[in-house]
């Protein structure tokens, strides 16, 4: 992870944590072998500063959809059916931590 990434994190601390544990059990992109829970860390650093412009779970939908594609293969990225789960929930993450650090 760069040093940018590393910011990111010590920034949003559990966040970071809590959406990277969601995003590598829904695994979109079958990535997931079990032991490298670190795998979407590079994601959920760019995922997160995005997310204060959010305002519903579809906004969190386009924009993991939008960064998934960056990072990945977008013909890859457009192939999973599940970003409305993990959207969903990495807005129910959003809206606890919002009301915690508010």
């Amino acid at each position: 992870m760069n040093p940018e990434h590393e910011q990111i994190k010590h920034h949003y601390k559990s966040l970071f944590e809590r959406v990277s544990k969601l995003l590598f059990e829904a695994d979109l992109i079958r990535i997931n072998f079990g032991s490298n829970t670190d795998e979407y860390d590079p994601e959920v650093g760019t995922i997160l500063p995005r997310l204060e412009g959010a305002h519903s779970q579809d906004d969190v939908k386009t924009i993991v959809f939008e960064e998934f594609c960056r990072w990945f293969d977008p013909d890859l990225a457009r192939r999973t059916d599940n970003y409305d789960s993990v959207s969903k929930r990495i807005w129910e993450e959003w809206c606890k931590y919002k009301a915690e650090t508010q």
